[in-house]
């Protein structure tokens, strides 16, 4: 089935037309900062599942800006909400009260364990947050004087200078030292690592404020988090005082089937973070926290743009779909359904595929390490198969499409994938 086909029977409107500008890679290049690895493609228009580059030719999208496009491109929901919100109010100061910022605060609470709200505009200023809340209350509540948040190796939490230090990847901190002081590094899914640096830490004074972890890391190669790790670091957290952090900014927002991540796990976090799916593409970010914890007071942390009306509003757009629409039982079918699909062109190749792992629509496709193919040769083979797919780390390919994503439009991305692989193992 062609994808043109896909989008007649969702009685999705044509949108593929070429650009009347050219796009000339050179000129880009020479006016914008070489900060990415792109690849050699320029997307111009989108309708669900589905984008058009500037020649008008379409492309299955598994990518979904990196996890964020919840409701896939031009959602009918996400247009009237970005329409209404722009004709009324896009921005106002945090000077004043914000009704559209209050409503959005209010479904995460009733949808969630948090009892507070922040707004931001990314993950990494989530994150910030979430380090911020948590170096107060270890200095106001738990009388540490130098403390320190466990973060996993492999983890991903942002492009700061705080959050790029608490992330566990040394690629991503090269060159920008000094980092900030505070973080200690702990294998993943290891409680007896957590215990011996906790115990190590805390030897004579208590310095362990905090543990900073994904319940699925992202980055790290689409590991999912196991159960009796995560509830392990619960009990640890109730004993010891130390507050418990989850980064869902991937994994949130239902993602992983769940709403949030940590209902796989049977555990809440005392604060977790937010952003990607949270706006479906509109930029906004979200740390919560249990009131016992939200210590910050007036002029200790703010955003300017955080939480404006226009954000806000969207978002709410995009909560409010996922709940009417029951989208996260498609999340589920769907996210099985690609990964008994994945897991049978894993058993063809089992030469080059070494695991399918990952919750809902967070999927990942591991090559074996022994091999000189790398996630980003798939990536570039599937597109030229009409497929968009992401790497998380030099082996693993990431799949993780709108959240809306149909059963044919697995089927048609499985046979993408498949004749990709074809044409680079032969």
């Amino acid at each position: 089935m062609s994808l043109q086909t896909l989008v007649e029977q969702a009685s999705i409107p044509p949108s593929g037309t070429v650009s009347s500008i050219p796009f000339d890679p050179d000129s880009f290049n020479e006016a914008v900062m070489s900060t990415y690895g792109r690849f050699p493609l320029a997307l111009e228009k989108g309708a669900g599942c589905r984008v058009w580059d500037t020649q008008g030719r379409e492309y299955l999208d598994f990518v979904a800006g990196i996890a964020t496009c919840t409701l896939g491109h031009a959602h009918p929901a996400m247009v009237e909400a970005v329409t209404r919100q722009i004709q009324k109010l896009h921005h106002v100061s945090n000077l004043y009260y914000i009704p559209e910022q209050g409503e959005l605060a209010k479904w995460i609470i009733q949808h969630s364990c948090a009892d507070r709200v922040f707004f931001c505009n990314s993950g990494a200023e989530a994150n910030e947050a979430a380090i911020k809340l948590a170096r107060k209350y270890a200095h106001t509540v738990l009388e540490i004087e130098k403390p320190i948040i466990l973060t996993a190796n492999a983890s991903f939490h942002g492009r700061t200078l705080a959050t790029i230090t608490a992330t566990g990847q040394a690629k991503y901190q090269k060159y920008f030292d000094p980092l900030v002081p505070g973080f200690h590094y702990v294998p993943y899914n290891d409680i007896s690592a957590i215990e011996v640096a906790i115990s190590e830490l805390d030897e004579g004074d208590y310095q362990v404020a905090a543990i900073l972890i994904e319940p699925l890391q992202g980055e790290g190669g689409v590991r999912p988090g196991d159960v009796a790790y995560f509830q392990k670091l619960r009990q640890i957290c109730n004993e010891t005082g130390i507050l418990l952090i989850f980064d869902e900014v991937q994994v949130g927002m239902g993602r992983s089937g769940k709403l949030w991540g940590y209902e796989h796990l049977g555990v809440e976090p005392d604060i977790f973070t937010s952003a990607k799916g949270l706006g479906g593409g509109i930029p906004i970010g979200a740390m919560m926290s249990k009131k016992f914890c939200d210590v910050f007071q007036p002029g200790e942390h703010a955003s300017t743009f955080g939480g404006n009306p226009f954000v806000c509003g969207v978002a709410l757009s995009v909560c409010q779909t996922l709940e009417q629409e029951n989208i996260l039982q498609n999340v589920q079918e769907r996210g099985e359904q690609l990964r008994v699909g994945l897991n049978a062109i894993a058993a063809k190749y089992p030469n080059h595929i070494s695991e399918v792992r990952g919750w809902g629509l967070i999927n990942g496709m591991e090559l074996q390490a022994d091999i000189p193919l790398t996630a980003a040769d798939v990536v570039n083979a599937a597109i030229q198969e009409g497929l968009l797919l992401v790497p998380a780390g030099p082996k693993v390919v990431r799949f993780v499409p709108p959240l809306i994503v149909s059963e044919a439009e697995i089927d048609l991305a499985l046979q993408m994938l498949e004749k990709a692989l074809a044409k680079i193992t032969g």
